[in-house]
């Protein structure tokens, strides 16, 4: 893409962690039974009231201050559309007038920054959920569709982004940047596996220096940062073809599949006015006072930018490892405690973004589900530290407390992990491994000191891996010399 570069813009709903949904008192509540929180209100039954939820409006204000939008008198809307996951046939959202407007997200690209524009964030409710019975789950090939409401009605919120985002990495970035930030806000468990935080991604491709804008393309209901990447990747490369063959491009909504990696049409995009907006009747205007938006302001925590950039020069962490465990509240919350119980930072950023994060993902669990606890991490940063154990001997304790949540001084005797630092016993197996290595201590003596390697190298393999490589190699070291 010499010489083109895409223009991309993100649309991100964010479902909120109240316990009850928007404009009535029923559970909101993952994985309930089909269709039991449900209530006249959000069923949309003749005669009900819609009554807004203030702890959701206290949640979107603190989204709009920690974006650095200005938070600003709006109205609810009925947004007009029939589908049968949407039992009222109208969405109430907002349209003209949002709560949050003018904000931006900083990211960090390859170490360049990037201010990506904000340009609203807005109330509405989400829809139910319609299943499509079949092979392929896709409604033209469905058997029969079934409809769940408990999901009609939940808070939800959506950041529009300008489009200011220039290609898939960036795009990736940010969503990783926006999802560790409402975690970090507590407004939402931002599971995107589970849709509390799903994105649609406009598109266009235009000559590389260009101000106009292409043919934009929406990608819609991507579940997770991956998808998000690899659709766009794809549509960039689709749209690039078509205007480097000269195949028209149309403005529509698009699909895409995970497992073909590829996108297909949906249908044509809708406008505005195809919505038929209008001032919801049954809501007064949403008007924050200000003293409501100091004491939030007030309340906002440490973001995932702020905290990153702690780590970096308070804790001496290098941006890697700062970054991995800035946009993780868990990994945040076990470095920080294991710290504080004595870890050093640097080796217990190393466990916990590099051996831990590994076995969780091995396992098919999140970070907060393992029994890893940050006096495990301490635990094992000590005993490493202190040469009581190997790093390699720490890595199988780790797998075990992964699971059992044991102790682990126990793990460490039971497996007999223990690293020998007796001097009789090492001096033996030194001993034999200089007599049996002439070659690699030949040129140690010459000069060549990675050859040490190869002796320290023969010492663990008689050892079993149980003697402690420093005192192998101080061993080794007077050994050569007096020799």
């Amino acid at each position: 893409m010499a010489d083109y570069e895409s223009v991309i813009g993100l649309e991100c709903h964010v479902e909120l962690s109240t316990e009850t949904k928007m404009f009535c008192g029923c559970r909101n509540e993952f994985g309930a039974p089909p269709n039991s929180n449900v209530c006249p209100v959000c069923l949309g039954l003749p005669g009900s009231l819609p009554v807004p939820n203030e702890r959701a409006i206290d949640f979107i204000v603190r989204i709009g201050l920690a974006l650095d939008c200005r938070i600003e008198p709006s109205v609810f809307h009925r947004k007009n559309y029939f589908y049968p996951d949407m039992p009222k046939d109208f969405q109430i959202s907002q349209y003209d007038l949002p709560v949050c407007v003018d904000g931006h997200l900083e990211v960090d690209v390859d170490g360049r920054k990037r201010r990506i524009g904000i340009t609203r964030v807005h109330m509405e409710e989400d829809t139910g959920k319609t299943t499509h019975v079949g092979q392929t789950g896709r409604i033209g090939q469905a058997d029969y569709a079934l409809v769940d409401y408990n999901r009609a009605g939940v808070p939800l919120v959506e950041v529009v982004s300008e489009p200011d985002l220039r290609s898939a990495e960036e795009a990736r970035v940010y969503l990783s940047e926006l999802r560790a930030t409402l975690e970090a806000l507590g407004v939402s468990d931002v599971r995107m596996e589970e849709g509390s935080l799903r994105c649609d991604a406009n598109i266009s491709i235009r000559p590389r220096g260009s101000d106009g804008l292409g043919t934009k393309v929406e990608i819609k209901n991507l579940n997770s940062i991956r998808s998000l990447e690899r659709a766009v990747r794809f549509e960039e490369e689709r749209q690039l073809a078509a205007l480097e063959t000269g195949t028209p491009l149309v403005q529509e909504t698009r699909h895409f599949d995970e497992e073909t990696g590829a996108t297909h049409t949906l249908r044509s995009k809708e406008e505005a006015f195809d919505y038929r907006y209008f001032p919801e009747p049954d809501l007064p205007p949403l008007v924050p006072e200000a003293a409501t938006i100091e004491a939030v302001r007030s309340s906002l925590p440490e973001l995932p930018a702020a905290r990153r950039e702690r780590y970096m020069s308070s804790l001496g962490l290098r941006p890697e490892p700062a970054r991995i465990l800035a946009t993780s509240g868990p990994a945040a919350a076990l470095f920080e405690e294991s710290v504080g119980l004595g870890a050093d930072a640097a080796t217990a950023a190393n466990w916990i973004t590099q051996d831990l994060a590994g076995l969780v993902n091995k396992a098919g669990i999140e970070l907060a589900d393992s029994k890893v606890t940050a006096r495990h991490v301490a635990d094992l940063a000590r005993l490493v530290g202190d040469g009581t154990i190997s790093a390699t001997g720490a890595k199988q304790v780790l797998e075990d407390v992964v699971g059992s949540g044991d102790e682990v001084d126990s793990v460490v005797a039971g497996r007999g992990l223990t690293q020998v630092t007796d001097t009789t016993a090492l001096e033996v197996w030194v001993d034999e491994a200089i007599a049996e290595n002439p070659g690699p201590v030949e040129q140690f003596r010459r000069g060549k000191e990675g050859a040490l390697n190869a002796v320290l190298g023969q010492v663990m393999k008689k050892s079993g891996g149980s003697a402690n490589p420093r005192a192998v190699r101080e061993l080794l070291l007077e050994r050569l010399a007096g020799s």
